[in-house]
């Protein structure tokens, strides 16, 4: 067995495991959190960028 054919089948058996514990609740309160947090973001710049022009 050559070395990149253990990387290769630890690589593999790692996202495996991975997949197999992540539900697609997670995903979604995941996308959901970024999409808060990106509108929060863009608030707040918009709010500073208002008091240092005053």
């Amino acid at each position: 067995m050559k070395a990149n054919d253990i990387r290769v089948g630890t690589l593999g058996g790692t996202i495996c495991s991975i997949w197999a514990s992540i539900s697609f609740g997670d995903i979604l309160q995941t996308a959901c959190m970024a999409a808060v947090g990106t509108i929060v973001s863009y608030i707040t710049s918009r709010l500073v960028s208002r008091i240092r022009k005053r």
